[in-house]
């Protein structure tokens, strides 16, 4: 398949890397498609936004498969990840300062066991604050920076499984398995609480969306290369 016929109409899945939203990974790849075939204009989108400090599989939709991105966001959600315990941030990972510490040496492995298993099913999410959720029109992020209080609905979501690896407590590695619209970090400030302590988000990657795998997933730089070297017709 020439790129062309490519863009007429693919869906491809990229490894986010750290520190780019999901935007400029869609704009890098667009940009350089229009240039490669001289267009102007090329629909180009997204299934599932990940958050900056996030890294893994993005599912991107071109040309005419723009029309499956909803279809393809309902699909089950894995990642994993680093919880640490004892501290919080306003935004529950480290896109924001530390602002509040709280004691660990109460927690045990039986407690630890008892909270996991507590997540599983279905059950009433808050968002965090520092989210693209839309206020009257307003992403929520923008009006916490602007230091405005903002009121989040819970959503209900579903955790299908939940795995935990205290071996480097006050870090908790994981792995979940989750339904669209779940907040991981909204899971690891949670998992805090519910311990009498604090969690914090320090390392998320999503491996799986869908039917999707990150292990067939390529990085920018690989994507990049295959539309500098596919021929155009």
């Amino acid at each position: 398949m020439n790129l062309r016929e490519f863009c007429s109409g693919s869906t491809i899945l990229v490894d986010k890397p750290l520190d780019w939203t999901s935007f400029d990974v869609v704009n890098k790849l667009r940009w350089h498609m229009r240039k490669r075939l001289g267009v102007k204009k090329l629909k180009v989108g997204h299934a599932g936004t990940l958050d900056p400090l996030a890294t893994g599989l993005l599912v991107l939709c071109i040309g005419k498969h723009t029309n499956l991105i909803n279809d393809l966001m309902v699909g089950e959600k894995t990642y994993t990840g680093t919880i640490l315990l004892g501290k919080t941030t306003p935004s529950f990972d480290l896109e924001t300062e530390y602002c509040e510490e709280f004691p660990t040496e109460h927690i045990t492995k039986e407690m630890l066991e008892e909270v996991r298993k507590t997540f599983i099913g279905e059950q009433l999410q808050t968002p965090p604050v520092f989210s693209a959720k839309k206020i009257n029109g307003k992403r929520a992020y923008d009006l916490a920076r602007d230091g405005q209080k903002v009121e989040m609905k819970k959503n209900l979501i579903t955790i299908y499984d939940f795995k935990i690896d205290d071996r480097d407590f006050p870090k908790i590695k994981f792995e979940i398995k989750t339904s669209k619209g779940t907040y991981i970090r909204s899971i690891a400030y949670d998992f805090g609480k519910k311990l009498n302590s604090g969690g914090t988000l320090i390392e998320l990657r999503r491996t799986q969306s869908g039917e999707q795998n990150i292990n067939n997933a390529k990085s920018v730089e690989d994507w990049i290369s295959f539309i500098e070297s596919s021929e155009l017709d």
